[in-house]
């Protein structure tokens, strides 16, 4: 493997705030990694209680179940940058109907819906990264 490859993929992780990978190309495997200290969005703090009790009381009220992000990358709602979104509050989706694709390193993945519903709302920004079990989507079950 070249070193300019290992460089693109160095960029990789860092734009996708990834702390490992591994690839394995013409029998050669490489594994990268980063520690989380040089990442500079990472922060310590405390949560008041209050605040914690707030968002649990706010998410109880929310109206279906959250449809989480199976991987990292980049939230899209749409096919292509002027198309219409897959769904939008409101729409009835049915299990396996694409509600959004997933960038991660050049792939488009399709998220499907895993059960029949309504979209009672869309938690992630179009274009917004997102991490493992990033709530995307709010679903009510019909």
């Amino acid at each position: 493997m070249k070193e300019d490859d290992i460089r693109k993929y160095a960029s990789l992780m860092k734009e996708l705030e990834l702390t490992g990978l591994e690839i394995e190309m013409d029998g050669a495997k490489v594994r990268l990694e980063r520690g989380m200290a040089t990442s500079p969005l990472v922060q310590s703090y405390t949560v008041p209680a209050e605040s914690v009790e707030k968002k649990e009381a706010a998410a109880a009220e929310d109206e279906g179940e959250a449809v989480a992000s199976p991987m990292v990358g980049v939230f899209y709602t749409s096919p292509a940058e002027n198309s219409d979104p897959f769904v939008t509050v409101g729409s009835k989706v049915r299990k396996g109907d694409t509600i959004c694709i997933i960038e991660a390193m050049k792939l488009m993945n399709e998220i499907a819906a895993e059960f029949d519903g309504i979209v009672e709302k869309v938690s992630a920004k179009n274009g917004q990264v997102v991490g493992f079990g990033t709530e995307l989507f709010r679903i009510r079950r019909i």
